[in-house]
């Protein structure tokens, strides 16, 4: 096998490989930082090994030493992006399959991007300050030197002093709490990982934070405000893991547990293990979102136990996961209730292809990352390229049975490691060994190496979109004669993933005009709809027929919540309206402070707003 590459990583691969992390963190919500020490277990893989280098961003290091011993270390120089390699020089030599323990005394910088810190007027209590980690994808290396990539799998232990009124919480099974012997108004909290993952999925939460049980593996964990509607809105989850396991296998990581985050969090889900984040987007008194959870379960699977080996990969994390969430959707809805949500992702798909653009390589499958960002790179391609090619597999090889039982067997294959996409390939024409002629005719190069659309639109079963097709056409042709014929009966027939469905397809047309925009608020009222992946696109559509009693509440959105999926297109159409564009800059400045590191920096280049490098401390 070739050595591993990542380009996203300054880390060592080649010589040596992290088994284990020993954390010790102090979290000082006064400065910002965290007073952390690691002690990393590594395994030699090279004779004669004498150096490693480690990934680290903005971090403050105050020691290292291998084996008790005080080693040599020098910081190279810091990259844009990337951060700054930790080049340790070992007191002795080792050879190949010896292990070594290298501890490093470090101090996190109040400019971590893994790391927001909240004051307590950003809570929902407003009493208690809050902090939270997001590491995905080159992010862990701001709070931990490691080897920040996902083709290194480790365990890890932990302990966490915070302030006594404070609860930690972190991707692991807690493993029990005692007075900080230190300091007698600090607790300390301690965490056990005994599965191997990549580091991206370190996890860490300090808040005031409590937790109701909707299972028997499950709690749901937020501030006090918002836990029994949490809990309310994820009673389905023990429902979830059980049918994900009858399809792909027993659940490994013990406890499977999910915490609300308070609304800057950028993301709709992430997948730590033992305790997976969901934006409060989600907590609209409608279930109907829980597909993120079904989502973020399944990455239980494909992502924690198997794992793209670098982010050019990342296809096979998502791809597989939509796929998987789809399946669990299918086995507690309907085969037509998948086919219904496949179109909505096609549709999304288009949607970032046109916001790239269609030559733009950032759209290939397996893209190149070297020298970029990832977070640039970030979008629904791999989740829904990657799936769309999954389902145009199933179609080839037999159906959704026969599919399924590839998927189940690759991922017993590869579980506990990383994989890359020619690896997860040579395994599909292992396993369908008796359809390699089919299997031939795939345009490989076009679905994996060439930007825009695939080169194959599935024929998806439309049962459940054509009432939201028939219904957004209506309004497309509707004249001024014809929108008294329109009345709240057409929206009451239709599920919420229809009336989402129904909105997205206005979208991918022209703007309509706003006497229709209008006509459409008196007689559905969906400014009253709390759900937020329906107010999200009825606001848009606002927003481009111009009307402006919509542009307060479209800025109400994008700042009251910092979920990037949102939060982003909010701000481009509010800028995109030519009046209200200074205002789109001046709102964001004014909000830039409270939102998270990520999300701001990705709606400034939006904005075309001058963003500084962040350099040094």
């Amino acid at each position: 096998m070739a050595p591993v590459t990542d380009p996203s990583s300054f880390a060592s691969l080649t010589k040596c490989a992290t088994k284990h992390l020993n954390i010790t963190y102090r979290v000082d919500f006064d400065s910002h930082v965290i007073q952390g020490k690691v002690a990393l277990t590594i395994e030699v893989l090279e004779d004669k090994f004498s150096s490693l280098t480690l990934d680290t961003k903005h971090l403050k290091i105050i020691k290292v030493t291998a084996n008790g011993q005080e080693a040599q270390f020098t910081l190279g120089s810091q990259h844009s992006f990337k951060g700054t390699p930790l080049e340790i020089k070992l007191p002795f030599e080792l050879s190949r399959g010896q292990h070594v323990i290298v501890e490093v005394t470090y101090e996190t910088s109040p400019k971590a991007t893994a790391l927001q810190w909240l004051s307590p007027e950003q809570t929902a209590g407003k009493k208690q300050p809050y902090l939270f980690s997001q590491c995905q994808a080159t992010h862990c290396r701001t709070m931990v030197p490691c080897q920040d990539t996902p083709s290194v799998k480790h365990t890890y232990y932990a302990q966490v002093s915070v302030p006594r009124e404070l609860v930690a919480l972190m991707s692991a099974v807690r493993d029990g709490q005692e007075p900080d012997p230190s300091d007698s108004s600090r607790i300390i909290y301690r965490f056990r990982q005994t599965v191997p993952m990549p580091s991206y999925i370190i996890a860490l939460v300090v808040g005031a934070l409590e937790n109701r049980e909707i299972g028997p593996r499950s709690r749901v964990w937020s501030e006090k405000e918002t836990v029994d509607q949490a809990a309310y809105e994820f009673a389905e989850t023990e429902t979830m893991l059980k049918t994900a396991e009858q399809l792909v296998g027993p659940y490994v990581w013990g406890q499977y547990d999910i915490l609300v985050l308070p609304p800057s969090f950028p993301y709709g889900g992430m997948e730590n293990p033992c305790l997976t984040y969901a934006t409060p987007t989600l907590l609209a008194g409608d279930r109907s979102l829980s597909n993120v959870i079904a989502h973020e379960i399944s990455h239980s699977w494909t992502g924690n136990l198997v794992t793209n080996k670098t982010w050019e990969h990342f296809w096979l994390n998502e791809g597989h996961t939509v796929y998987l969430e789809r399946m669990i959707g299918r086995s507690m809805e309907s085969e037509q209730f998948r086919q219904f949500k496949a179109i909505g992702g096609w549709k999304e798909l288009q949607e970032s292809v046109n916001t790239f653009g269609a030559n733009n390589p950032l759209t290939n499958l397996v893209p190149n990352l070297h020298e970029v960002d990832t977070d640039e790179a970030f979008s629904s391609v791999p989740y829904e390229k990657g799936f769309a090619l999954l389902y145009y597999l199933e179609e080839l090889m037999g159906g959704p049975e026969v599919f399924m039982g590839f998927v189940k067997s690759y991922i017993q294959l590869f579980a506990y490691s990383s994989v890359t996409t020619e690896e997860w390939k040579s395994y599909l024409y292992t396993y369908f060994k008796d359809k390699v002629d089919i299997l031939n005719k795939v345009d490989w190069n076009s679905w994996m190496h060439t930007p825009g659309m695939p080169p194959v639109k599935p024929q998806y079963d439309t049962t459940l979109a054509d009432a939201c097709t028939a219904l957004c056409q209506k309004w497309v042709k509707a004249t001024e004669a014809d929108l008294a014929g329109f009345s709240e009966a057409d929206l009451k027939a239709l599920s919420s993933h229809q009336v989402i469905e129904f909105l997205a397809l206005l979208l991918h047309e022209e703007p309509i005009p706003l006497s229709h925009v209008k006509r459409m608020q008196e007689v559905y009222n969906l400014n009253a709809i709390n759900n937020s992946e329906i107010r999200f696109r009825w606001l848009r559509i606002c927003v481009r027929a111009k009307w402006e009693d919509a542009v307060p509440l479209a800025f109400k959105m994008a700042t009251e919540q910092g979920r990037l999926k949102f939060t982003r297109p909010l701000f481009r159409e509010l800028y995109n309206f030519d009046k209200y564009q200074d205002e789109a800059v001046q709102t964001f400045l004014k909000h830039r402070g409270a939102m998270h590191p990520v999300t701001a920096s990705l709606v400034a280049k939006d904005l075309k707003v001058e963003q500084k490098q962040s350099t040094g401390f």
